[in-house]
C-alpha cells in the first residue's frame, strides 16, 4: 500500500467550513477535482457556495456553474445565510431560446449530441474569459441527463478535468445521486469524494452526516462526521478521536466538601478519571453531582453541567432548596449550565460541546445529567458504549473529571434495571437506594468501585434537606439494602418502639 501523504506536504485550499477542515487535515488539494454527492436536501449546494465565498474572501476568482437553478434562487439561498455572492461569477447554463422551437427539433443530430456540445463549448468559453481558481458545478445529474449514455458522460468529465487542472482550477462537481445510488464510475475519476447523507427519525430535526469516501494518497479522519445546516452555512463536528487528544497532568484528589462522602470515596475522586452516579430517581444522584459542580467551581476550577432531564429553572431551584448558591456560580461564569435537547442534537454536536467546554473554557469538572437523555440522541443503544468510550477518554486526557448519572427503573421495586449498562466504562461507581426505616422511606448511598484506589464498603444513609446533604454513619443494623428487600437486624428502632427483642424485616 503506498504511503498516505500527510498535512503539510502539498498545497491546499481550505473549504471555508473549520470541521470539514479538521476532517481533511487543512483542506483539499490544489488543482485537483473532487466529488461531492448526497440526496437532494443534505447541504450540497450550501457546501458549495461556501467553498467558493471562501475563495473570495482570498482575493481568488471563483466560478458556479449553475445547471439546475438559477443566479436569482441562488441569491435567495446566499441571503437565507446573510451572505451576500459578490465576486462570485454565477454561469448558468440554461437552453437557448432556439431549441426550444418547434423547428429546432428536427436536426440531422441526436438533440443531445447538439446541446451537449454547445453546453460545454459554452462553459469553456466562459471559463476561458474569466480563469477561475475555484469551481462548483451544481449539478451533474443535468450533464448526465444530456450525454443520455455512460461513456459520453464519462469522456466529456474527463475532457472538463483535463481543461481544468492545466488552467490551475479546484474543482467540486456537485451530484444529486438521482439515478438512486452512487456512481462508481464517476469515483473513479476524481481525485476525491465527499458523500453527505440526510436521514429523518421518528421524531426530531433530521440527522445529517457526511464521510470522506476517497482522498487520493492524502491523510483525512476516517468515518462518519455529524454536521448541521443553520444560518451561516454547514456546521460540520469532526468525530472525537481521543488518541489525537493525549496530555500529561498530575492526577492528585478531588474533595466534594462534604466529608463522609470524601471517606466513602477514599479520600475524594481522582482528577482526570469517571464516576457513574446510578439509581433509581429521586434517590438523590443529581444533587450529589450539583454539589460537586459548586464545590469545584467554589474551589476556583470551572465547571459545567449538560442537563437533559429537567430544565436549568428546575436546576437553579432544586439546588436553591439544598442551599447551593449555583446561581451566583453561574453568573460569575465558574459554572456553566447547558440545556440539551436530544430531539434536536446528535451524538457528534454533543461531543463537539463537550470539547468546546473543555479546551475553550478550560472546564475542569463535567456532569452530564444523564446518559438516558444521551441515550436518545443515540441512533442505536449498541453506539452508545461507543461515542461514551471516546467521550471519557478524551476528558480523562484533559484532565477533566466527568460525573455521569444514569437513572435505573424502577422506584421501590425489589429490582432495578438501567437502560444501558455503562457501569464498566466508569473508574468510579457510587450507587444510591431507597430503603425503609420505622415507617419511613429512607435513602442510602454506597462505592461500588474504585480504579484508582481504596474506597470505603459500608452503607451509610443518605439525607437530602434545605440545610443541604448528609451522609450519616454506616447502616450497620441493616442488611440487604442493595438487594432492594433490606432487613433490619438492630435493636435501636425496636427500643424505641418499647420491643428490644423482636427483629423487625422491611421491604422497600
Amino acid at each position: 500500500m503506498a504511503e498516505r501523504l500527510e498535512p503539510g506536504s502539498q498545497p491546499v485550499v481550505e473549504t471555508g467550513i473549520d470541521g470539514l477542515d479538521t476532517i481533511l487535515r487543512g483542506g483539499l488539494i490544489q488543482n485537483r477535482m473532487y466529488l461531492v454527492e448526497g440526496d437532494p436536501g443534505c447541504g450540497k449546494t450550501t457546501l458549495g457556495l461556501q467553498y467558493l465565498l471562501a475563495g473570495v474572501r482570498r482575493g481568488e476568482s471563483c466560478m458556479l456553474v449553475a445547471l439546475s437553478e438559477t443566479a436569482e434562487e441562488l441569491d435567495a439561498i446566499g441571503t437565507e445565510h446573510g451572505w451576500s455572492l459578490e465576486g462570485v461569477n454565477v454561469f448558468e447554463l440554461r437552453p437557448s431560446e432556439e431549441s426550444l422551437s418547434v423547428d429546432a427539433r428536427y436536426t440531422m443530430f441526436h438533440p443531445s449530441e447538439v446541446e451537449l456540445t454547445e453546453t460545454t463549448k459554452t462553459l469553456l468559453s466562459e471559463a476561458e474569459r474569466t480563469k477561475p481558481m475555484r469551481l462548483v458545478f451544481d449539478s451533474l445529474s443535468e450533464l448526465r441527463l444530456l450525454a443520455q449514455n455512460p461513456l459520453r458522460y464519462r469522456r466529456q468529465i474527463l475532457a472538463l478535468k483535463e481543461f481544468f487542472l492545466r488552467r490551475h482550477c479546484t474543482v467540486l462537481l456537485l451530484d444529486d445521486q438521482t439515478g438512486g445510488q452512487a456512481d462508481m464510475q464517476l469515483r473513479s475519476m476524481v481525485h476525491g469524494v465527499i458523500s453527505m447523507e440526510r436521514r429523518s427519525p421518528e421524531y426530531g430535526v433530521a440527522r445529517r452526516r457526511l464521510q470522506i469516501i476517497k482522498l487520493r494518497g492524502w491523510a483525512f479522519s476516517e468515518g462518519y462526521h455529524d454536521y448541521l445546516i443553520k444560518r451561516g452555512g454547514l456546521d460540520v463536528f469532526p468525530r472525537l478521536i481521543a488518541a489525537e487528544h493525549s496530555t500529561s497532568f498530575v492526577r492528585y484528589t478531588v474533595e466534594s466538601g462534604l466529608k463522609a462522602l470524601d471517606t466513602l470515596l477514599g479520600g475524594g475522586l481522582t482528577r482526570g478519571t469517571s464516576t457513574l452516579i446510578t439509581g433509581p430517581a429521586g434517590s438523590g444522584k443529581s444533587s450529589i453531582a450539583a454539589h460537586y459542580a459548586v464545590s469545584s467551581a467554589a474551589s476556583g476550577e470551572r465547571a459545567s453541567m449538560f442537563v437533559f432531564d429537567e430544565s436549568i429553572a428546575t436546576l437553579t431551584e432544586r439546588c436553591a432548596g439544598l442551599g447551593f448558591d449555583i446561581r451566583s456560580m453561574v453568573e460569575s461564569g465558574m459554572l456553566r449550565l447547558h440545556q440539551i435537547d436530544p430531539a434536536q442534537m446528535t451524538a457528534g454536536q454533543f461531543s463537539h460541546v463537550v470539547r468546546m467546554e473543555a479546551e475553550q473554557h478550560e472546564a475542569r469538572l463535567v456532569v452530564i445529567d444523564s446518559l438516558n437523555g444521551y441515550l436518545h440522541s443515540m441512533p442505536s443503544e449498541n453506539l452508545l458504549t461507543v461515542h461514551l468510550h471516546e467521550l471519557l477518554t478524551y476528558l480523562g486526557q484533559k484532565d477533566v473529571t466527568t460525573l455521569l448519572i444514569m437513572a435505573q427503573h424502577g422506584l421501590v421495586s425489589a429490582s432495578t434495571e438501567a437502560p444501558v449498562d455503562t457501569s464498566y466504562l466508569a473508574d468510579t461507581v457510587i450507587l444510591t437506594r431507597f430503603f425503609e426505616a420505622a415507617g419511613e422511606v429512607r435513602q442510602a448511598i454506597s462505592v461500588i468501585k474504585k480504579r484508582t484506589g481504596q474506597h470505603e464498603r459500608t452503607i451509610r444513609e443518605l439525607k437530602l434537606s434545605s440545610c443541604g446533604i448528609t451522609i450519616g454513619e454506616p447502616l450497620r443494623e441493616f442488611e440487604g439494602v442493595l438487594t432492594g428487600v433490606p432487613s433490619y437486624v438492630g435493636t435501636s428502632l425496636n427500643k424505641a418502639n418499647g420491643d428490644d427483642k423482636k427483629r423487625t424485616k422491611t421491604s422497600r
